[in-house]
């Protein structure tokens, strides 16, 4: 038997030509070439705060002039915008402090009036082109451009909304003052305004939303405060993702009267929430003087943020 299929074995390699079975066993088995792939695209570099970097704190001490165009009243941002943009920045290379500093124009877009207005808000809006030329300017400098609020009696965080456009931008931050947000039936100015924790909370959130879609930078957001009745219910203050929240004391009278509102304002403030300190050119000066740069760093805690109006 074991004949049998041997010769059957070696009929059926005979059927095979001997030259082409050589050929089979001497050629190297062919690998299947390289397919040509396509170079992968370089990521986009992400949006980046105007003189570099991503984060506000504690990389940065930020000092800012306000103001609204035309209103010499407001604050120092009135006219003359480049020349004030150089007068802020002499002024905050005073505060460095062994950080970087980052001057930032806090522009009034939504000012409370002590009339109904149109729509019966007791607010005007800044004309949308104003803002554009703010910005402008904000960025001819690399410095941050804050749009503040002053609510009347409409809600802050559609106006908030309405601002979209500009707070999507990486240089870009907001301020809300809740001094002029006040209820139906009530006149800014007449009375003082307030706010809550839940609804500071509300536009943390909203700012958060629109660092995370648009991959930006730290966002800052500040709400000012002149005494503790304005804002109710701030235990419940809490932090937003990619946004930097800071209470503003606006405190007046004389240095020892500013003091003991920051100290009483800053006492109790939830964790994760940051702290500024207002100057004002005329008021404090009216009271005896305009506190120094080393005054002011002096405080405890150390304001992150200095403003002057």
């Amino acid at each position: 038997m074991i004949a049998l299929a041997l010769i059957s074995l070696l009929a059926s390699c005979a059927d095979v030509p001997t030259d082409v079975a050589a050929d089979q066993l001497s050629q190297p088995s062919k690998k299947p070439s390289p397919t040509a792939t396509t170079p992968s695209p370089k990521p986009k570099p992400l949006p980046q705060l105007p003189r570099g970097g991503r984060r506000l704190l504690p990389d940065h001490q930020l000092v800012a002039f306000v103001g609204a165009p035309g209103s010499p009243a407001l604050g120092p941002l009135d006219s003359n915008l480049d020349e004030r943009a150089a007068r802020l920045e002499k002024l905050a290379a005073s505060y460095q402090g062994g950080r970087k500093t980052l001057p930032v124009m806090e522009l009034i877009v939504v000012t409370a009036q002590g009339s109904a207005g149109g729509d019966g808000k007791y607010r005007s809006r800044i004309n949308p082109a104003a803002i554009d030329r703010y910005l402008a300017v904000a960025r001819k400098h690399k410095m941050l451009l804050m749009l503040d609020v002053q609510p009347g009696q409409a809600k802050p965080l559609d106006e908030v909304r309405l601002l979209e456009p500009w707070l999507r931008q990486p240089d870009v931050g907001l301020a809300v003052d809740p001094e002029w947000e006040v209820g139906r039936g009530q006149v800014p100015g007449r009375v003082f305004g307030r706010t809550s924790g839940a609804e500071l909370n509300a536009i943390g959130a909203y700012l958060s939303s629109l660092v995370s879609k648009h991959r930006l930078p730290e966002k800052l957001f500040v709400f000012h405060q002149l005494s503790k009745p304005i804002v109710h219910n701030e235990k419940t203050l809490r932090t937003h993702a990619g946004v930097v929240t800071l209470k503003s004391v606006d405190g007046i009278g004389n240095m020892g009267q500013k003091v003991a509102t920051y100290r009483g304002l800053t006492k109790t403030l939830p964790k994760g929430i940051h702290t500024g300190f207002k100057l004002f050119y005329q008021e404090d000066t009216r009271h005896g003087a305009l506190m120094t740069p080393p005054q002011v760093l002096a405080l405890k805690p150390r304001p992150e943020l200095v403003i002057y109006e």
